[in-house]
């Protein structure tokens, strides 16, 4: 799951209107963004096996301190309470966020084949497969983003172009991301994947200023 995970995101804007865009996608792929350094310290392994699943050559071996359920329990407290400490919000959006923290297991579970790990030991393991079948993948995706822009652009409203433009940009550029992942070949090895996925946190910061940019309805 790619653009689920900022659908979601961009839908709890709702329930949180005082919280950055840029938070909320933080705490949505909170997984994604501590996976790819922890490929690179060897705490977590992946292999490019293409044919793994027909929409994904990735091959997940060994990932249970980012993406397992326990652990992203964790993870969402832990988040939930920093920002808490942070930024004195109440009970409801701490829990909230924390929801979005746990939610990209839940996503990824209806994607993944079965690899994503329910605890730190990595036996049990959890995955649909939805890459598996490309038509509903994507079907799938695009729906949800739809939904979490429409929800998005009835509780915001820009300031200036750039919470507009901005905004607008932003969207196109994650469905380019989605759509040329599709048809680029594979990433070389392990550890150029793990670089690229650093990328993630440019769509953090964006989220940021297209929030500095817009205010509530």
């Amino acid at each position: 799951m790619f653009l689920g995970h900022y659908a979601l995101a961009l839908g709890a804007k709702k329930y949180t209107p005082s919280v950055s865009l840029g938070v909320l996608f933080l705490a949505c792929q909170l997984a994604d963004l501590l996976w790819p350094n922890l490929v690179l310290l060897g705490l977590e392994k992946v292999e490019i096996e293409p044919g793994i699943t027909v929409m994904n050559p990735m091959n997940f071996l060994y990932y249970p301190w980012s993406h397992s359920l326990v652990a992203l329990l964790l993870w969402a407290v832990i988040f939930a309470l920093a920002y808490t400490m942070l930024r004195r919000v109440d009970t409801k959006t701490a829990v909230i966020i924390a929801m979005l923290v746990l939610s990209h297991w839940v996503l990824d579970v209806v994607t993944h084949r079965p690899d994503m790990p329910l605890t730190f030991s990595n036996q049990t393991l959890f995955g649909l497969g939805l890459w598996n079948f490309p038509l509903a993948a994507v079907v799938t995706e695009f729906l949800l983003l739809a939904l979490g822009i429409w929800i998005y652009v009835h509780q915001t409203k820009p300031l200036n172009l750039g919470g507009s433009l901005g905004f607008w940009a932003l969207i196109i550029f994650l469905i380019a991301i989605y759509t040329v992942n599709q048809f680029v070949p594979p990433p070389p090895s392990a550890t150029a994947l793990a670089w690229s996925a650093q990328a993630l946190w440019l769509l953090v910061f964006w989220g940021f200023w297209v929030d500095r940019n817009r205010e509530p309805q």
